[in-house]
């Protein structure tokens, strides 16, 4: 017969279910301490955009800059949220609410503020793909590329190949996003490929959506493969520190 101690097992059982922590109380450890930044990262992470403003009312009138808080406090409430998201505590859907908090506080602050805003890593053209109606995707990845500092020229569904490429060349983004949800209509990617290079523009072209593959992109020279659109910002930033194409491959691409 085994001699079994319950005491051993239950100190055990409960050290375990201490180590289990709710979304809610992983984020209560990252939330800075100065106790007027504290309760906007929190309202970000709560995706309570009204929380958000009043939070954010509260620092101005303390004598806040607007700019130290959209980078001190909107900014840091979103890494705090995609720092849980990639490590499984959060879900998208939490991630979408959080930036449309932090989208609002970020307009709120430009408009407090008594000189004009430049919040812009760089500009971005998304777009769905020439025959396709499926958006929801494209949407998500402008919301977050937004949330994190991009300036996106979202030119919708169903976008013709010359109204992409005319538009890169005249905007001339950091890159350029694509969104495909039919096998049907993907190819137009390689349509859009091919003419800008005719043209001399080799811009990054980060492509997804359900009916992209990997294998599909990587044989397109400008091709980033973006398997989920939470990968969109991580890859916009790296293009933004210089990264080659062929590094951004090696980085994002499953090997």
């Amino acid at each position: 017969m085994l001699d079994i101690n319950p005491d051993r097992i239950l100190v055990r059982y409960n050290v375990k279910l201490e180590e289990c922590m709710t979304p809610e109380e992983a984020a209560e450890e990252l939330y800075p301490a100065d106790e007027m930044i504290r309760p906007i990262t929190r309202a970000i992470f709560e995706g309570d955009e009204d929380e958000v403003i009043e939070g954010l009312q509260r620092a101005m009138d303390s004598g806040m800059d607007p700019l130290y808080l959209i980078n001190e406090a909107l900014m840091v409430g979103m890494e705090i949220v995609s720092r849980l998201y990639d490590e499984g505590v959060i879900y998208l859907p939490d991630v979408i609410i959080s930036a449309h908090a932090m989208i609002d506080g970020i307009e709120f602050c430009k408009e407090m503020s008594h000189i004009p805003l430049e919040f812009n890593k760089g500009k971005v053209v998304s777009f769905v793909v020439e025959g396709d109606i499926h958006d929801i995707g494209k949407t998500i990845v402008t919301i977050l590329l937004r949330a994190n500092g991009y300036d996106v020229i979202d030119l919708g569904r169903d976008v013709p190949v010359e109204e992409v490429v005319d538009t890169v060349k005249r905007e001339k983004p950091l890159f350029l996003s694509g969104t495909a949800l039919m096998t049907t209509t993907m190819h137009s990617f390689k349509q859009i490929k091919e003419k800008l290079e005719q043209d001399g523009v080799n811009v990054p072209f980060v492509c997804g959506g359900g009916a992209v593959t990997q294998d599909f992109v990587s044989h397109y020279d400008l091709g980033i493969y973006g398997e989920e659109a939470a990968d969109v910002p991580k890859i916009a930033d790296a293009i933004l520190k210089g990264l080659s194409i062929e590094q951004l491959r090696n980085k994002f691409h499953r090997h």
